[in-house]
């Protein structure tokens, strides 16, 4: 426990004198998880320490965040951990965290040592299931060497993948059993056990009979398969938090003393007076005391126009700094500064319980004990009359017809496929419990910037007078060449569409908040908002089309010539063409549909309007974003959200499932559970009916997958009065398999 934990500890007393225990956050990696039923049985234990007030534990992210008090120490959390057959790895009080999240190197260097061991394991299964399988058909591989149909050697090498390569299959056996529960682990320990004991008898012994070496070692080498694809995927999700940490700049230019100095950016306190230059990034955040400047701030709020400073305003840390330069009083530093909020917000999201549990590892914690025991019943109940081979015959006979091969493969092969589907068609998902989830949603929140429209400014309107739209662009176009204005690239953008010619501009001037002006054709010519217009003694005329167009949501841009009027231009963050449409198709399905924007209110709805949304968010801030896919959560719904920018991060990771737009920042990428290639959103409603139809499939297989087994399992128990023969027991197993993956082959079939 930390000193600081531990003064507060004893400073913290009631009316009585008796010491209240504060509660602490204390976040712990835990390595060694192979399933989500692991993640349950380590929440289990920790729930059950004294002094231990909550507890999540997260498979996807490796990662256990436990609510303590001073009673316990954090040493003590790790040992639990520890004890229950996990290794865990500290990785930080958040009492004591700072600007940046210390995420422990050995935490991530034993994960790629674990994946590297998982590769070259998986490697070698393939290899050796690939020869026993050969060598256990002589008649279909004529061409193989003699010496592959050795018994002796089938054995030898059946024995390396069953307890090399499929060691961890063993070890999280015994850790389940250890726990008196049961998991996948040890529904693929005990079906391959069983064929491979079987067959290692014969060949010990030297009886006759069918050998299933290739059985248990083409299933071990499979569903390692799986679970290297699986490592891949969660390796990918602190990769958010690092990409969000990335965005903070690492110094910070203040002023001490009356002197400038460059210092690191964790030594600037609140109180100390920064200067910001054009084009460098905000180091925190902080009040303007002294000029004026654009500020891009849409990685942060989602906006797409920059936002006009000036003594007074407030602006965020890691924000960039469009033109001028300006001072400002730093007010947030550390842990407190929007970015390090945003990243807490991630992390804890992505920390929070899945809403989903396996379906086979809920079954299996009854399955397999309730199939040990009625072997041993039918191992005792023959015993006694028809001796021990009769009585083995009946054990083994009912361990492999009830192996749950099929069992494993059933959820994974679906996945697999499902998720094949998903990626041919520009939709990749990442991982089974994104596309489990995905389907239950019953409230899509969509982001605006970027996602419902296209992220890019650009001219809508064009209203001239006298000299028409062509001449009234070109010389707006001729002014604003000069300007680095994200309005001014849309305006020239416009011009070179309509390919028109661009006069050259002198005495270009950049008026902060207001406009720019400049000498064309020996006429100066002004370009500004209605403030700059005003300013210049300009007479606005059609100040009502004017007005119609700014309740459209849109920017409007005046241009003024010899104290005359030239006329105006609409700029817009236009709709995606396919939004109207998808958001159609949502509410077909039964979806609630709301937008959720930094945007003002009035552009919020303009939009909202064109895109057919009945309801809307506006104003939000990207810590509420988060907070309002809470609070529709904690009303019953399971929340999808949809967006593109690292404002959306944190709601995309609270959210049931975050629907990441693909041409969206790295961080939004990262945070969402599924991401739409093409960038169409129309894909939304593709990827929830292909998440309802690969559940489908999986509780298909899930009744294939049990109906085989249970149906034979009396005839192999030696119900009717004879033994039912291992090889036809195996057959009947085979084709449980063959069924389930077949049954998710066909889903390849499946049209988005």
């Amino acid at each position: 426990m930390s000193k600081k934990n531990e003064e507060n500890g004893r400073k913290q007393t009631d009316a009585f004198g008796v010491k209240i225990r504060s509660p602490q956050t204390f976040i712990v990696g835990v390595s060694g998880m192979h399933c989500a039923s692991c993640a349950n049985t380590i929440e289990k234990k920790l729930k059950k320490q004294k002094g231990i007030l909550s507890a999540r534990v997260n498979y996807a992210t490796e990662k256990a965040f436990v609510e303590h008090d001073d009673s316990i120490s954090e040493e003590q959390i790790c040992k639990t951990i520890d004890k229950v057959g996990y290794k865990s790895f500290p990785e930080k009080s958040l009492e004591k965290s700072d600007s940046s999240i210390d995420h422990s190197d050995h935490m991530k260097e034993t994960a790629k040592e674990e994946l590297q061991k998982l590769k070259k394991k998986l490697a070698v299964g393939i290899i050796i299931s690939a020869v026993v399988f050969i060598g256990s058909f002589p008649e279909w591989f004529p061409f193989a060497p003699k010496i592959l149909n050795e018994q002796s050697l089938l054995l030898v090498l059946a024995t390396i993948v069953q307890f090399w390569v499929g060691y961890d299959f063993y070890r999280g056996a015994g850790i389940a059993l250890r726990n008196k529960t049961a998991d996948m682990n040890t529904l693929i320990a005990i079906g391959t056990s069983a064929a491979y004991f079987y067959s290692a008898g014969i060949v010990l012994l030297g009886m006759e009979g069918m050998l299933y070496f290739d059985t248990a070692s083409l299933i071990i080498a499979l569903i390692l398969l799986g679970r290297y694809f699986e490592v891949i995927a969660k390796g990918r999700a602190s990769d958010a938090i690092k990409k969000l940490m990335g965005l903070q700049p690492k110094t910070a230019s203040i002023v001490r003393n009356g002197k400038e100095m460059k210092i690191n950016i964790d030594d600037v306190q609140a109180g100390d007076i920064v200067i910001v230059k054009p084009g460098e990034k905000i180091p925190v955040d902080g009040i303007v005391t002294e000029g004026e400047s654009s500020i891009d701030e849409s990685m942060i709020t989602g906006e797409s126009m920059p936002v006009a400073k000036k003594k007074g305003d407030t602006v965020i840390g890691a924000t960039i700094n469009k033109f001028g330069s300006f001072k400002f009083k730093a007010t947030k530093v550390g842990k407190d500064t929007t970015l390090s909020q945003i990243i807490k917000l991630v992390e804890e999201a992505q920390g929070s319980r899945a809403p989903i549990q396996r379906l086979a590892d809920k079954v299996s914690a009854y399955f397999v004990p309730a199939v040990i025991l009625i072997a041993l019943i039918s191992f005792a109940a023959w015993y006694p009359t028809n001796g021990f081979i009769f009585a083995f015959t009946t054990f083994v006979a009912v361990l492999i017809i009830a192996c749950p091969c099929a069992l494993g493969l059933a959820t994974p092969t679906a996945i697999m496929v499902g998720t094949g589907v998903g990626a041919r068609n520009g939709i990749l998902i990442k991982g089974g419990e994104a596309l489990e989830t995905a389907h239950k949603t019953d409230v899509i929140v969509l982001d605006k910037t970027g996602t419902l429209t296209k992220g890019k400014p650009e001219v809508t309107d064009i209203v001239s007078h006298e000299i028409g739209e062509d001449k009234l662009l070109s010389i707006v176009a001729a002014v604003e060449k000069h300007s680095e204005h994200p309005l001014a690239a849309a305006i020239i953008e416009t011009a070179k569409q309509r390919k028109l010619s661009i006069s050259k501009a002198t005495k270009f001037l950049a008026h902060s908040g207001k406009g720019v002006s400049a000498v064309v054709n020996s006429q100066k010519i002004l370009v500004g908002n209605r403030a700059f217009m005003k300013e210049n003694k300009i007479k606005l005329t059609d100040n009502d089309e004017a007005e119609r167009m700014e309740k459209e949501g849109k920017t409007v841009v005046f241009a003024a010539k010899n104290k005359k009027l030239l006329g105006m231009l609409a700029i817009a963050d236009a709709l995606k063409e396919s939004s109207p449409e998808a958001v159609k198709e949502l509410k077909s399905m039964g979806k609630r549909v709301i937008m959720l924007t930094g945007d003002n209110e009035r552009t919020a709805r303009a939009i909202a309007s064109q895109a057919n949304i009945d309801e809307i968010i506006a104003n939000v801030l990207p810590g509420d974003k988060a907070s309002h896919v809470k609070r529709l959560q904690k009303e019953g719904h399971k929340v999808a959200m949809v967006g593109d920018g690292i404002n959306d991060a944190p709601a995309l990771a609270q959210a049931d499932i975050g629907i990441a737009i693909g041409s969206g920042t790295d961080v939004a990428l990262e945070t969402g559970g599924i991401v739409l290639v093409k960038n169409d959103i129309m894909d939304v409603a593709r990827s929830i009916k292909l998440s309802k139809y690969t559940i489908k499939k999986i509780k298909q297989n899930l009744f294939w997958a049990f109906a085989y087994n249970i149906a034979l399992i009396p005839l192999a128990a030696g119900v009717y009065g004879f033994a039912l023969d291992p090889i036809f027991a195996a057959a009947a197993m085979a084709l449980s398999s063959i069924s389930v993956v077949s049954n998710a082959l066909l889903m390849k079939r499946y049209k988005m």
